[in-house]
Parts: C-alpha cells; sequence; structure tokens
C-alpha cells in the first residue's frame, strides 16, 4: 500500500513547528517508489506495529518521533544514523536484529544495496504518535 498523501497528516510536522503539509518538500515524491506498507498482515500481539519494504539505498529524511519506536529487520539491512550529526552516530541493522529510537533522537534510515524488509513498533497506539521531520533528504517542491 502507497504512504501517499500523508504530507496531508496532523501528527506530521515540519522542524520549525509548524504542519509538514506547509514545508518546502514534497512527502510523495520523496516516498514514492521507495516505501510502502506491506499488506500482509504481521501477527504481534504486543506491538503496535507497521510493516513495510524499502527499495535498494532509500534514506528516510531525518525526523524524530515523541515515544519510543523500535525497528525488527527481516530482511537487507539499515543504516540509522542517529542523535547529532556531528557526532556521526550510525548502527547497522540486520535481519534479525532490532534498534529502538529514543522518543525525541533525530534520526536517518538508509537501506542497503538490497533494499530493506522491517517493521516499526511502538510500545502505544500510533493515534499517540507525533513525528517532526528536518529538512534532510528530500524531494523539494
Amino acid at each position: 500500500m502507497s504512504l501517499k498523501g500523508q504530507q496531508e497528516s496532523p501528527t506530521y510536522f515540519w522542524e520549525d513547528g509548524g504542519l509538514l503539509k506547509d514545508a518546502p518538500v514534497d512527502f510523495d515524491a520523496t516516498f514514492a517508489e521507495n516505501m510502502w506498507v506491506s499488506t500482509k498482515p504481521i501477527q504481534f500481539m504486543t506491538f503496535y506495529r507497521n510493516p513495510l519494504k524499502v527499495v535498494p539505498n532509500f534514506t528516510v529524511p531525518r525526523h524524530l518521533h515523541n515515544i519510543d519506536e523500535t525497528i525488527i529487520v527481516f530482511q537487507g539491512e539499515y543504516k540509522i544514523e542517529y542523535g547529532d550529526p556531528a557526532d556521526g552516530q550510525f548502527v547497522i541493522v540486520k535481519p534479525g536484529c532490532f534498534f529502538t529510537s529514543r522518543a525525541g533522537t533525530p534520526y536517518t534510515m538508509t537501506a542497503g544495496p538490497e533494499g530493506v524488509t522491517y517493521i516499526e513498533t511502538w510500545g502505544t497506539p500510533v493515534t499517540s504518535l507525533k513525528t517532526v521531520w528536518y529538512d534532510y533528504g528530500w524531494v523539494r517542491k
């Protein structure tokens, strides 16, 4: 399932505090043909989750969430750069491994040369999730 139309989400914010829909970036053009939500159900009783597939070498633009998020990789790998970019902190998450981004910590995720299949999970319902996006990695309007 496409991620199209998510720029209008009232829970997506731009780094200046305004809504992502008013930002100078194009969500659909950035994510189109690069990432989509899997239509195959994944049964995890204790997680609120989104199963996702990403094409090779795609970088999800820098962002943060208001609650902790854990990703679990099934195929391929993700390079996740987190925290202050000047610090150069990153981790490579491979199949069977996970990474937890702490609430308020900005990060980017770059799929490896084979792409990546993973789920993102939260310990609370996604209705309480808010995302702040930064001006890095976008297709411009």
